[in-house]
């Protein structure tokens, strides 16, 4: 079993509420809370220590919210390394409407990281002791656009396998000279970092084969909400159906999905079976209310669900 290391520059505190029906100005009662410690990168870590593998989470977080997100991970037990921070951590906030099932997501920028602070972030690069090492989440202000560039070429130096699951600028300014061993864009992320818009399957197989062709990263996972996911890698293009299941939140299942792929090849299992697992996961995850992730027992139980990925063939 290897060793995941995960780093998140832009960690939250992600509540979850459910409320009978939404209303302006009044006051809605919630019936169910929950918080849990969020952010990408420490969502995959959870997901990974929840499948039994051996992970760190690497934050960056500060002020009162900051400790207390520290809180919230030794509840779960999950082994963390804080890198402070002046800025306060941001909190998340996802509201269920009981009557119609709509879900509302508020989701704050973040504080800004001064250049010392994402030095700090990249020092701890060069020092952590990993195989595998999943940078998600957004690009907080202050960070260079190609931290994420940077982070991944100091991890090749190192020997270490690099994943990333970023959007935007922190995603564009990534990629190139295929030191990514993995991206995991949904299909709006990948629709920015293309500049177009992609509407059917063949556009977006079609555009992550461009991504693994150019050499910019070696693997592309698009997960595609209901419609499945699709793999590209350089031997083949792969897909796999949604499984018919009720959606109870869509919180985390992105990060349940390259949780479980991770895990998996860090047990050096075919990329093919950890996209597999990856929709397992995002399907468990999808099952869960609130700001919940996938369970162990839910993940290998829709496991078994999941068939052989169907092979897309390549333009005669």
């Amino acid at each position: 079993m290897q060793i995941i290391a995960t780093l998140t520059l832009n960690p939250a505190i992600d509540a979850a509420y459910q409320v009978d029906k939404m209303h302006p100005t009044h006051k809605m009662r919630s019936h169910e809370e929950r918080y849990d410690p969020g952010g990408g990168g420490i969502n995959v870590a959870r997901v990974v220590a929840e499948l039994g593998g051996m992970v760190r989470a690497y934050y960056a977080a500060g002020g009162p919210t900051g400790a207390a997100l520290g809180g919230l991970l030794d509840v779960e037990g999950l082994p963390k390394h804080l890198i402070p921070i002046n800025g306060a951590t941001r909190l998340s906030a996802t509201v269920r409407e009981s009557e119609t099932g709509a879900e509302y997501r508020i989701v704050p920028r973040g504080p800004n990281l001064s250049e010392s602070e994402w030095q700090d972030c990249l020092a701890e690069v060069e020092a952590m002791q990993c195989d595998i090492l999943v940078a998600s989440g957004s690009l907080p202000n202050g960070a260079p656009e190609d931290f994420y560039r940077r982070a991944a070429a100091i991890a090749a130096k190192r020997g270490i396998k690099f994943m990333l699951d970023s959007s935007g600028r922190g995603l564009k300014h990534a990629l190139g000279d295929a030191n990514i061993l993995l991206i995991k864009p949904s299909r709006g992320e990948l629709c920015t970092l293309v500049g177009k818009s992609l509407d059917s399957e063949p556009e977006i197989v079609a555009a992550a084969r461009d991504l693994v062709a150019s050499g910019a990263v070696q693997n592309v996972a698009v997960t595609l909400a209901h419609d499945g996911a699709i793999l590209v890698t350089s031997v083949g293009t792969y897909r796999l159906p949604a499984l018919p299941v009720e959606v109870r939140s869509s919180v985390g299942a992105g990060d349940s999905f390259l949780g479980a792929m991770v895990f998996s090849l860090s047990h050096d299992k075919p990329v093919t079976e950890a996209f597999r697992f990856g929709l397992a996961a995002g399907t468990a995850a999808v099952m869960s209310p609130g700001t919940q992730l996938c369970s162990n027992d839910a993940v290998h139980r829709l496991f078994a669900q999941v068939g052989e990925p169907a092979l897309i063939p390549e333009k005669s």
